[in-house]
């Protein structure tokens, strides 16, 4: 089976694009949300996440997602820490998950997987990207950020032109309409790469 990462910067569309390879019936796994799943039901991560970020980052045993943005998005070595947590246990999950799928290839949606060093492990990488107002625009409009505090977690990851250097494909989501067919052929290219490569 194919493995395909898709990725791209906060507020690029990563979502939009990846319910679209949905909607074409490719199976897509979901880091953040399946990493928030874990971080709030595996004992073992919660302990750890506790030790590193003090018993307030879980009250009545939820993580406070606000307590932990803050405090890692300003602490750059702190970010790394908890990430150092959170991905191998994300990852193994992952491998399950592919294991469980029968499709010519699968989607990992991921935010840094070009960061974490993690974009080598797949057959194929796709980037989604958009100018940076736009995406501060899109976030702003969809929670309570500050702009300061979008800009800090942009600082984290890395540019769109190194980026797309290492990915195979590259979506500018400016438009849904654009995206949507940049996506469907995108598809057309990865079911005959998978058929050729007889995964």
């Amino acid at each position: 089976m194919m493995l395909v990462g898709l990725t791209g910067g906060i507020g690029s569309g990563k979502t939009t694009v990846s319910k679209m390879f949905k909607a074409l019936g490719v199976p897509v796994y979901d880091s953040d949300s399946e990493a928030k799943k874990l971080m709030n039901t595996a004992p073992a991560l919660k302990e750890a996440i506790s030790a590193l970020l003090g018993h307030e980052a879980y009250q009545k045993g939820a993580l406070q997602r606000t307590f932990v943005a803050e405090k890692v998005f300003a602490d750059r070595k702190l970010l790394g820490a908890l990430n150092a947590i959170v991905h191998p246990a994300v990852r193994e999950h992952f491998k399950e998950w592919v294991r469980s799928q029968k499709a010519p290839y699968v989607i990992q949606e991921a935010a840094i997987l070009f960061e974490n060093g993690s974009y080598s492990q797949y057959h194929k990488m796709i980037l989604v990207r958009a100018p940076k107002e736009m995406r501060i625009e899109r976030i702003m409009g969809r929670d309570n950020s500050t702009r300061q505090q979008i800009l800090n977690r942009m600082e984290q990851q890395w540019e769109d032109e190194r980026k797309a250097g290492l990915s195979d494909y590259v979506i500018d989501n400016l438009d849904l309409e654009t995206t949507r067919e940049q996506v469907k052929t995108i598809h057309r290219e990865l079911l005959k790469l998978s058929d050729i490569a007889g995964f």
